[in-house]
């Protein structure tokens, strides 16, 4: 029984051995080997490796992957203009000298990111003093990001890493402008607003002046016309008349009198005294010049 305790404790020491001398490299890593407090060695390729036990060598880790750094805070930046502008930006980052790394920033990469934070708002600050607003926003934006990614490059070197790319996310005007320039643009845009108000009442006053103009030639055109027709149908009508009871003067008098029949008992509400020998009654006794006429009739 000693025996087998013996070998199985001898089994897990040498287990114990072997696995702090191995270590596992993953692609997206570097790995850093130290000696005594001393870089030993950088692997960068991915799979088993082997190393002394603790504590005569230590094995630390870095990410290779790309890195973003946002910027920590929004300052302020004058343009040629004086003009202030606040300005959001990133910046894409790599280790590519481990050593250096360590040896600037040690094993922490927020150590790196806030020692490069100040030199990127630096370069931002140096390109954007020698540019307009116009170009900032528009037509220098690119060249902005490419300027300060070249001013950043030999700085990257001393921190052992290497600048990516430069990015402008956000250009904007600090608060107190920027409500200023909306505040003048919304009185510009009232301003249009109100000179298209008074040209569309200027149009639309035209348009009804012009249409009520239109109107009153249209109905003294139709008032004249119908006159005119009018007119010649009653000339027509009295030619007629005058020619039917110049044929029969007798009828003409007959009608007459049933026109001013008519025109007398139109309401039954009518009340008329009058002797029933009077002339007005004639045709309707028979006699007289009406008796014929209604005979011919």
């Amino acid at each position: 029984m000693n025996r087998i305790g013996v070998i199985v404790a001898g089994a897990l020491v040498a287990l114990m051995i072997a696995a702090s001398t191995l270590f596992v490299v993953d692609q997206r890593q570097v790995a850093v080997v130290y000696a005594l407090g001393e870089i030993k060695e950088v692997v960068t390729e991915p799979g088993l490796k082997f190393k002394m036990p603790p504590p005569f060598q230590n094995v630390v880790f870095l990410d290779k992957r790309i890195q973003t750094l946002d910027s920590p805070e929004t300052r302020p930046i004058f343009t040629a203009e004086k003009k202030s502008l606040v300005i959001d930006w990133l910046v894409k980052w790599r280790i590519t000298e481990p050593r250096q790394f360590i040896r600037n920033n040690g094993t922490d990469i927020r150590n790196l990111e806030s020692r490069l934070a100040p030199v990127v708002q630096a370069a931002f600050n140096e390109e954007i003093t020698k540019r307009t607003v116009r170009g900032v926003l528009a037509t220098e934006r690119d060249l902005v990001m490419n300027d300060v990614r070249s001013r950043l490059a030999d700085e990257a070197k001393g921190f052992g890493i290497e600048i990516v790319d430069v990015r402008i996310k956000r250009v904007d005007f600090v608060a107190d402008i920027t409500d200023s320039v909306y505040r003048r643009m919304e009185s510009e845009r009232k301003q249009v607003a109100n000179e298209l108000r008074s040209q569309g009442a200027a149009e639309g006053e035209k348009i009804r002046a012009d249409a009520d103009r239109q109107r009153e030639i249209i109905l003294a055109e139709a008032y004249r016309d119908a006159q005119k027709t009018k007119g010649e149908g009653d000339a027509k009508a009295s030619a007629l008349y005058a020619d039917a009871f110049g044929r029969d003067p007798q009828f003409a008098q007959f009608y007459r009198s049933l026109e001013a029949y008519r025109a007398s008992f139109r309401s039954k509400n009518d009340v008329m005294v009058l002797d029933p020998n009077s002339e007005f009654f004639r045709a309707m006794r028979g006699g007289g010049a009406a008796a014929p006429a209604a005979k011919g009739r």
